[in-house]
């Protein structure tokens, strides 16, 4: 189940004009139906310097840049340090999948202090953004008939059912998916083409089990082992980690114009 990520991906993540914390591939590459044309997802966190934030000529919270290279398309998302603080102290599951990510391209010491923090800012919540993230992918896959939101239905209510079960974060459809008879055929065919149809047997299939998977995953939520909101001692952690981080970063000399600001 070995995904197979380009060497120039840590290229294009360092390209960015500020200094890395982390990068990592999301999307179908993470969930493990990417096909022959998918684009490949990198998820990163920056840190502006402090002369960005406090005064009035402020730099980028979010940095997004697209890019075609060897025919693969690239698409690049940044948060400062800070925006990505706040969505991880939330139940914002986007960056808590990217974050804790296998498929590392960039990492520093900071990327894995926000690692060792994650299971404690974790909690029951977290299934309102699965539910969610679900309700809006069905009904993309019944507008288009396509078979990658159906492929993403299927995903998210799995995730989300595993999260509020064990606490432990599991985004590979492979793996989450091995006891559905035909979830490997539905990801063959995903791999020979991003935008495929949904087969017709497999909507047969997903009329009766989406509904029960999400039945599911309201049965975890309300009786998941997990808390209801964060540590407070892994918050006031995260807290000190932004601010330490922050103040690391170099300021230019005196009359100097912020770099990358006009």
């Amino acid at each position: 189940m070995t995904t197979v990520v380009p060497e120039w991906a840590a290229d294009a993540a360092t390209a960015l004009p500020y200094p890395l914390l982390f990068a990592t591939v999301s999307g179908a590459h993470l969930y493990g139906f990417a096909s022959v044309d998918s684009d490949l997802d990198l998820r990163a966190s920056h840190v502006l310097p402090p002369h960005e934030v406090v005064g009035l000529r402020t730099g980028p919270d979010t940095i997004e840049h697209d890019s075609v290279r060897d025919g693969v398309e690239l698409d690049v998302v940044s948060h400062d340090l800070l925006k990505f603080a706040k969505l991880l102290n939330s139940r914002n599951g986007y960056v808590l999948e990217q974050l804790l990510s296998p498929l590392v391209v960039v990492t520093s010491d900071i990327h894995q202090e926000l690692r060792s923090l994650a299971p404690r800012l974790i909690t029951g919540n977290h299934a309102h953004h699965y539910l969610g993230f679900a309700a809006g992918q069905e009904r993309l896959y019944h507008r288009t008939g396509q078979l990658k939101p159906a492929l993403y239905t299927l995903r998210v209510l799995l995730t989300g059912i595993h999260l509020m079960r064990t606490g432990e974060l599991e985004c590979d459809l492979r793996v989450l998916g091995d006891t559905i008879a035909y979830v490997p055929e539905l990801i063959a065919a995903k791999r020979e083409a991003e935008h495929g149809p949904l087969p017709a047997r497999a909507a047969a299939h997903l009329a009766a089990d989406i509904p029960a998977l999400r039945a599911d995953l309201e049965e975890a939520r309300d009786n998941s082992p997990l808390p209801g909101y964060a540590d407070p001692a892994a918050v006031d952690a995260l807290h000190d980690l932004v601010v330490r981080t922050r103040l690391a970063q170099p300021t230019p000399a005196s009359g100097n114009s912020p770099s990358g600001v006009e």
